[in-house]
C-alpha cells in the first residue's frame, strides 16, 4: 500500500514529466555546476584541502561539458525564432527588435558552443578554440542583454497599464490580478538574466569578479530556471 501510495502520487508524476524534458535535465545539471563552482570557491578561500575541493571542481568540469553537448543543435531553434520575431510586425517594435537581437545572440553563442565542445570533448582539437569560447561569450551577453532591455521595458509597460485600471470593478480586479502575475514573471526573468550576466562579462574580463559571485549567481538564475520548467511541466 505504501509502495502503491508512493509510486502513484501526483508528485512523481510530476517528477517524470519534468526530467523527461531536455531543459529541465538540462537546468538540474546548471545548477549543481554552478553551485560545485561557488563551494569549490568557498572550500579554497576557508584552506580546505585540495582533496576536498577536487570532487566538486570535477562536478563543475564535466556537468559544464555535458551541458555542452545537450545544446548541440539548439541554435537551430533561436535562428528560427528570431525570424519568427521579424515577421512579427503587430507586435511592439521595442519587445520585437530585441526579441530579435535576443534570438539572434543565443543562436550564435550556441552555434560558436557546439564548435568548442569538439575541443573540449578531445573530438577535434582546435587552436582557435579560445577564440572562439570568447566570442561565444560575446553573443551570449548581447543575448541576455537585449532580454534584460526588453524585461525592463515590458516592467515599465505593465506599470503604465496598472495605473489606468479601475479595481473597483470585476473586470478590473482580474486584469490586475492578470498584471501582477506578468510582472512577477517578468522580475523573475530580469534578476535571472543580471545573474546569468556575470558569468560572460567575468569570462570577458570585462568585470572583475571572483569564483565564488559568479558560482553563487549561476545558481540563483539556475534555480529560476529550474522552477519555471517544473512550473511548465505541473
Amino acid at each position: 500500500m505504501v509502495a502503491d501510495a508512493l509510486v502513484y502520487h501526483p508528485s512523481v508524476a510530476h517528477y517524470l514529466r519534468y526530467v523527461a524534458t531536455t531543459i529541465g535535465r538540462d537546468k538540474l545539471l546548471r545548477t549543481l555546476q554552478y553551485f560545485s563552482r561557488f563551494y569549490s570557491w568557498y572550500l579554497f578561500r576557508t584552506n580546505h584541502p585540495a582533496s576536498a575541493i577536487a570532487p566538486f571542481d570535477a562536478i563543475k568540469k564535466h556537468f559544464g561539458l555535458s551541458r555542452k553537448l545537450l545544446r548541440v543543435g539548439k541554435n537551430v531553434e533561436h535562428f528560427k525564432a528570431a525570424a519568427q520575431a521579424a515577421d512579427a510586425k503587430d507586435l511592439d517594435p521595442v519587445l520585437r527588435y530585441c526579441a530579435v537581437g535576443r534570438q539572434l545572440g543565443y543562436a550564435v553563442y550556441l552555434s560558436l558552443d557546439a564548435v568548442a565542445y569538439l575541443d573540449a570533448a578531445g573530438i577535434r582539437p582546435t587552436a582557435s578554440a579560445k577564440r572562439l569560447q570568447r566570442e561565444a561569450y560575446k553573443a551570449w551577453l548581447t543575448g541576455l542583454i537585449f532580454n534584460a532591455v526588453s524585461g525592463v521595458y515590458t516592467l515599465y509597460q505593465l506599470k503604465q497599464r496598472a495605473e489606468v485600471i479601475d479595481r473597483k470593478e470585476g473586470e478590473g480586479v482580474v486584469e490586475s490580478k492578470k498584471l501582477e502575475r506578468e510582472r512577477q514573471a517578468t522580475h523573475l526573468q530580469l534578476i535571472s538574466d543580471l545573474c546569468d550576466i556575470t558569468v560572460p562579462t567575468s569570462a570577458l574580463g570585462y568585470l572583475n569578479l571572483d569564483e565564488g559571485v559568479v558560482g553563487l549567481a549561476g545558481t540563483v538564475s539556475s534555480l529560476i530556471g529550474v522552477y519555471g520548467v517544473w512550473k511548465k511541466t505541473a
